[in-house]
């Protein structure tokens, strides 16, 4: 997917961190916001454009009676398994990149912000974005946010949690950093000023090279 002519941050973080809320705010002054988990939400819906390829290599037990995937078993697997999530990662990761480069042609607003949980680890992203911006909270936040949204189980959350990066990691390849620990009033500061300072680049990046700082 080539970026180059477009000003793009790649928006990542931690599960439970509050990507959404922060991408919904950056959308609300006019981004184009590409969120890869609802591209591979809409993927494994009940006969999503995945489904028939899931369903041949894990068989129909993996799919619910309206034909979607079934996401707590599937995530049971993926976990015990390494060669098993390898093989869902194989079917998903080139039809999300897909529908992303789809949804990047026809995005609109004066600069484009990819929500990318697994951004870090992926490997390829890091090249197809200016900027890194992270979500952060600490860990202790992110296991209550997730216990109570997705009624799962500490050790649960904390599995998934040890499947990512770590925070450190994730907050040393980040060019910008958004915290996230204490509510929306704490947020709405941040998400304005790298706003302002993302049009900025953006308004920068469509200047002729004779004229960019």
């Amino acid at each position: 997917m080539e970026t180059a002519s477009r000003f793009a941050v790649g928006l990542t973080g931690g599960i439970g961190c509050g990507k959404t809320t922060v991408a919904d705010l950056f959308a609300a002054r006019g981004a184009a916001v590409i969120d890869t988990d609802q591209i591979a939400h809409s993927l494994t819906a009940p006969h999503g454009a995945a489904m028939p390829a899931l369903i041949e290599e894990f068989g129909p037990d993996y799919a619910t009676p309206d034909g979607a995937l079934d996401r707590a078993k599937m995530r049971a697997l993926a976990f015990s398994d390494p060669s098993a999530r390898a093989r869902l990662e194989g079917i998903l990761h080139p039809r999300i990149r897909e529908a992303t480069a789809a949804a990047a042609l026809l995005a609109d607003g004066p600069y484009t912000i990819f929500v990318v949980p697994l951004l870090i680890e992926s490997g390829t992203w890091r090249e197809r974005v200016a900027r890194v911006l992270a979500i952060d909270c600490s860990e202790e936040t992110q296991v209550a946010r997730v216990m109570a949204r997705n009624g799962m189980a500490e050790d649960q959350v904390r599995a998934i949690m040890a499947a990512q990066v770590t925070r450190a990691r994730r907050l040393e390849e980040a060019h910008d950093v958004i915290l996230n620990d204490a509510g929306i009033d704490a947020l709405l500061p941040q998400v304005e000023r790298l706003h302002r300072f993302y049009l900025d680049e953006a308004a920068r990046l469509t200047m002729p090279p004779s004229q960019r700082l």
